[in-house]
C-alpha cells in the first residue's frame, strides 16, 4: 500500500470528520453522517496498521477517532434527541420517498369503494351478488347501528380498541405486502366494506349522516391504511424488480423503510384512535367535527410533503447516510 497516497485520498473524509466532531451543535442528519464517518475511519485506520505504517499518521487518526467517539456517545445518550432525529427526519422522509406507492393505493381504493357506493345504491341487483340483506334498516336508520358503533363503549377504552385494531389491520397491510397478493386482498375488502357502508347509507337517504360519522377520523385513517399498503407494496415489488441493487439488498434497503413508517405510523394511528373515540361520537356540530379531520389530515399531508420532502432530498445529494430509503 502507498501510504501517502492513501492518505491524500482520504484526507477530504477525515477533515470532514474532524469539523463534525467538533462542532457544537449536530442536526439529526449530521449526527448520521459523523457515525458513518467514524466507522468509515475506524476500517481505514485498521487497514493502514496493518501495512507498515507511518506513526505520526496512525497517532493522528486514533485521536480524531477519540474525539469523534467521544462526541458519539454524547450525541446518542438522548432519548428525547432520537425521537426527534426519528420523526424530524427518517419516518417523514420514508414516507415522501414512498408516496407515489400510497397515492396510487389511495386512488384505487377510494374509485373502487366509489365504484361500489354507486353500485349498491343505485342498483337492485348488487345486493344479490354481494349477498346483502333486502332489509338493512337496522343499520342505516337513525340510531342504528351504523350510528351506534361509535358511541356504545367508553370513550377511553373505544378509542384504545380502535387505535389497536387499526394498527393490526395496517401492520398486515404493509408485511403482507412483500407477498403482494394478500396485500392487495385485504385493501379490497376494505374498500369492499367502505362502499357497501356507503351505498346503503346513500340509498336509505342517509349519506350526510355517513360522512358526519366517517370524515372526523376517517380522513387520517383511511391514509394511515394507504400508506401501510403502498409500503408494504413497495417491498413486494422490490422482490420482484430489485432494479440495480441486489435482491438481498434492495429488499433489506426497503424492509428497513417499511420497519421505519409501521413505527410511524403507531402514533399516527393513536391520533386517528383519540379521533374516533373522542371527536366523532362528540355533541360537537357536524361541520366543526369534519372541521377537525381535515386539519388533523392537512397537518399530515404538510409533515410528508414539507418535513419529508427536504429530509429525502437530503439523503439524495448524498451528504447523509440514506438509513431508511
Amino acid at each position: 500500500m502507498d501510504v501517502d497516497a492513501y492518505s491524500v485520498a482520504h484526507r477530504e473524509a477525515w477533515a470532514r470528520l474532524d469539523y463534525l466532531s467538533t462542532r457544537r451543535k449536530l442536526t439529526g442528519q449530521e449526527a448520521d453522517e459523523l457515525v458513518l464517518r467514524y466507522r468509515r475511519t475506524s476500517q481505514q485506520l485498521a487497514r493502514l496498521q496493518s501495512h507498515s505504517p507511518d506513526p505520526e499518521l496512525i497517532a493522528g487518526l486514533s485521536a480524531l477517532l477519540a474525539r469523534a467517539r467521544g462526541r458519539i456517545l454524547g450525541t446518542r445518550t438522548g432519548t428525547s434527541a432520537q425521537l426527534g432525529q426519528f420523526f424530524g427526519h427518517h419516518f417523514p422522509a420514508a414516507l415522501y420517498l414512498a408516496r407515489m406507492w400510497w397515492v396510487g393505493v389511495a386512488t384505487a381504493f377510494l374509485l373502487t369503494s366509489t365504484g361500489l357506493a354507486i353500485w349498491v345504491d343505485q342498483f337492485d341487483s348488487a345486493r344479490g351478488v354481494l349477498g346483502i340483506p333486502a332489509d338493512t334498516a337496522y343499520l342505516t336508520a337513525p340510531g342504528g347501528a351504523f350510528e351506534t358503533y361509535y358511541s356504545e363503549h367508553p370513550q377511553d377504552a373505544f378509542a384504545a380498541q380502535v387505535w389497536t385494531n387499526n394498527a393490526w389491520v395496517s401492520a398486515i397491510a404493509l408485511f403482507t405486502g412483500v407477498l403482494v397478493l394478500p396485500a392487495v386482498y385485504l385493501l379490497f375488502m376494505n374498500a369492499l366494506n367502505f362502499g357497501v357502508t356507503a351505498g346503503l347509507m346513500a340509498d336509505a337517504g342517509r349519506l350526510d349522516s355517513f360522512f358526519g360519522f366517517v370524515l372526523p377520523h376517517g380522513t387520517l385513517e383511511l391514509t394511515a391504511v394507504f400508506v401501510a399498503g403502498g409500503v408494504g407494496l413497495r417491498l413486494g415489488w422490490t422482490l420482484i424488480d430489485p432494479g440495480r441493487l441486489s435482491r438481498m439488498d434492495a429488499v433489506a434497503q426497503q424492509g428497513r423503510a417499511a420497519a421505519t413508517v409501521a413505527l410511524g405510523l403507531v402514533g399516527v394511528l393513536l391520533i386517528c384512535g383519540l379521533l374516533e373515540g373522542f371527536v366523532t361520537p362528540s355533541s360537537l356540530p357536524t361541520p366543526i367535527r369534519i372541521a377537525i379531520g381535515f386539519i388533523a389530515e392537512a397537518l399530515f399531508l404538510a409533515y410528508v410533503f414539507g418535513t419529508g420532502r427536504r429530509a429525502a432530498l437530503e439523503k439524495l445529494r448524498g451528504n447523509v447516510p440514506a438509513q431508511h430509503s
